[in-house]
């Protein structure tokens, strides 16, 4: 019986591989055999997640040829593998990756860190806030006084608190978009609402075009669910989307699905212009593609004293019948993660759709939660608590600017105007090494890879603006000293793994 439970091809891997940005190599620095930078590529990529646990790769000729090196390179690297317990392999069964025994299975999104572990590592791999206070305890409170009717029903709303729907559409209203509260369905966090929209609009095997980098665990939700990926590259720095690019790949791929973040891009930070929502939603109405526009940082315009005035429309400001544009909402970001609240906009016959799909999935979003929401939002202190939640941002941001550009002067990134996160580009160094090395020295921080299509983005690191003030100092003096044990090739007492460049 076989013993692994999915495959990876010999050009995937291949690709994979070549896309590992090789370290620096200091003076008098020998430079690996093949078969020992292979199999460290190999090993990374299984650590970082991005060939999973119990996947069948190629066999040695297949890879072999895909790289373009030996076969005996190959059997030495899957040897040496095999050794370290990162393979395992039976005749006829072929060879399927592993942990050493002891080792953690590795994450292949952006888990949050156990509470139990923050006393001792610094988590810079969520990019969340702790809840704003007094506001989240008047929310329950509120919530508490306004649960006894809801009490004596069943409780189940597939569409979402009729109240709390009708809040919601009454803020787009108010943005410049009339909205019925038919067109809001209320999910469990925008991942529900992302993961509802992905199994209604785009099946197993179906194209989805992602910006490149996107977010992680949206990336993971979209291949769990089988879609094909089609990555199109943001633009440099902060200057948002490459027109161009969109517009041939939404005719040349015709992807069912488009999932962009317009307001303060996770994770480069950017602002997307009007004039790019515009014709981002003309080339998708053109092409036949929905395009699913993620909001959930919209809120989070750091710079400026009104913030919240700055930005430019809505992307549905351009199809405000939402039969193109399905926007997500949350109030995760902007408030808080544990309150797991989400909604998606869209036409009504979309949100009947959706409606009746989740029938089979979670029935509906928790009742004390979506009041507690609907209490804020309806007078109880959501603004007093988001710019409570900016001023956080702001403080933050500027502390781990300030302490990554003293301890790490050859990284580099643009300052963003708002949301919770900054792309680093590591100075050369491989990020997916500096997230392995930075958990032994007491900083958790997501590799540029989680956040790209095979293995692209090596060279950077995502850090968001969780921490402040002296732990924000405390960070960067770590992450430096990641950095430093990566570039001299130490990580506890042995080699620290390789890139494998065929």
């Amino acid at each position: 019986m076989t013993r692994w439970t999915s495959a990876v091809g010999a050009a995937q891997l291949a690709r994979q591989l070549h896309a590992q940005q090789p370290r620096p190599a200091g003076p008098g620095t020998r430079k690996p055999p093949a078969y020992r930078a292979l199999a460290d590529g190999v090993r990374l990529l299984v650590l970082e997640g991005r060939v999973p646990v119990a996947a069948r790769l190629p066999a040695e000729r297949e890879l072999a040829l895909a790289l373009s090196v030996s076969r005996t390179t190959v059997a030495a690297a899957y040897e040496a593998l095999r050794a370290e317990g990162f393979l395992e392999s039976r005749r006829g069964a072929g060879s399927w990756t592993a942990v050493p025994a002891g080792n953690p299975l590795p994450a292949r999104g952006l888990e949050p860190l156990p509470p139990d572990a923050l006393g001792s590592m610094i988590d810079l791999g969520c990019a969340a806030l702790p809840a704003p206070e007094p506001w989240l305890t008047r929310a329950v409170q509120g919530a508490l006084e306004e649960l006894p009717p809801y009490a004596h029903t069943h409780g189940d709303y597939p569409a979402g608190l009729p109240a709390l729907r009708q809040t919601l559409a009454d803020r787009y209203t108010a943005r410049g978009i009339p909205t019925m509260p038919e067109q809001i369905m209320v999910t469990t966090g925008a991942m529900g609402a992302i993961d509802a929209i992905c199994h209604l609009f785009a099946g197993r095997g179906e194209r989805v075009a992602v910006e490149s980098p996107s977010y992680a665990n949206i990336l993971q939700l979209m291949r769990e669910a089988g879609a094909r990926l089609v990555p199109v590259a943001m633009a440099e720095g902060l200057a948002g989307w490459d027109l161009p690019r969109w517009r041939q790949v939404l005719r040349d791929a015709a992807p069912r699905l488009a999932y962009v973040v317009a307001d303060f891009h996770n994770p480069t930070g950017a602002l997307a212009t009007e004039d790019q929502r515009r014709q981002l939603v003309e080339a998708a109405r053109s092409a036949g593609t929905v395009l699913v526009v993620d909001e959930t940082m919209s809120e989070l315009c750091l710079d400026g004293e009104r913030p919240g005035g700055e930005l430019p429309p809505p992307v549905c400001a351009f199809d405000p019948a939402g039969s193109t544009v399905l926007t997500v909402g949350s109030a995760s970001k902007a408030f808080w993660a544990g309150m797991r609240i989400g909604w998606v906009r869209a036409a009504p016959e979309v949100i009947r759709s959706l409606v009746s799909a989740r029938a089979y999935a979670d029935l509906g979003t928790p009742v004390l939660e979506q009041l507690a929401i609907n209490w804020l939002m309806g007078g109880g202190g959501w603004e007093q608590a988001v710019d409570v939640r900016r001023a956080q941002g702001r403080q933050n941001r500027d502390a781990l600017v300030a302490a990554v550009r003293r301890e790490l002067p050859s990284w580099e990134f643009d300052v963003p105007r708002g949301g919770l996160t900054l792309w680093v580009r590591t100075g050369g160094l491989s990020g997916s090494r500096i997230a392995e090395v930075g958990e032994r020295v007491g900083v958790r921080v997501p590799g540029g890879p989680r956040f790209g299509v095979d293995g692209a983005f090596e060279g950077y690191v995502r850090l968001p603006f969780t921490v402040g003030g002296p732990v924000a100092e405390e960070a960067a003096v770590r992450l430096a000293a990641a950095a430093r044990l990566v570039e001299s090739g130490a990580r506890a007492g042995t080699d620290a793994p390789r890139t494998f460049v065929a």
